[in-house]
């Protein structure tokens, strides 16, 4: 799919549900919640461009997903794995026992206490099937992202950045104030 360079439609032009949003939100509809859209943008994301390659190499998309981390990292802590995967410990650890079996990654566990360190290490067998995706992977993203005109998508990153910084803010000063706060929700965010 190439660029789009289409011109712009009246409906483009006219104002979204979030353009006179008040503080207390109160013109905003479910079906405009930004939870919403987010979530219903990357689950379709993710079926579209992510799953057909993860497939492809007999993936799922959560072992594609810390199959690339771990080949970008070489070597990474566990519990820095987590957080950078946005997933649940359980769901990590289970993903990487199913890439171990696979010879796609290695457990190292160092200290000699009861609560060892674990470190995902990237084994040859997995930098060569990383090497064979990630052209694909990035081919694909390249193609979505590209659906934008120049303006939008560089608009997009940078709100996308922002966003990511706010909740990270907030998650933090949930903790800060001894707030517990809920990981790995499954369904739709409201």
């Amino acid at each position: 799919m190439s660029e789009q360079n289409t011109p712009s439609s009246p409906a483009d032009e006219a104002p979204t549900p979030w353009h006179d949003l008040d503080e207390a939100g109160s013109s905003l509809t479910v079906d405009a919640f930004i939870t919403t859209l987010m979530s219903q943008v990357g689950n379709a994301l993710r079926r579209t461009i992510t799953l057909p390659y993860a497939d492809q190499f007999g993936l799922s998309i959560s072992e594609w997903r810390l199959l690339a981390l771990v080949a970008h990292a070489q070597r990474v802590a566990f519990s820095d794995l987590v957080l950078q995967s946005s997933s649940d410990k359980a769901l990590v650890s289970r993903t990487l026992k199913l890439l171990e079996g696979r010879g796609l990654v290695a457990l190292e566990a160092e200290g000699n206490t009861p609560r060892k360190k674990i470190y995902c290490v990237i084994t040859p067998s997995g930098q060569d099937l990383h090497a064979q995706a990630i052209p694909i992977a990035k081919a694909r993203q390249a193609a979505a992202i590209r659906v934008l005109p120049v303006e939008e998508r560089d608009a997009m990153f940078r709100a996308l950045l922002r966003l990511r910084t706010y909740c990270r803010d907030m998650e933090e000063e949930g903790r800060d104030a001894g707030g517990g706060q809920r990981r790995g929700s499954l369904g739709l965010d409201i």
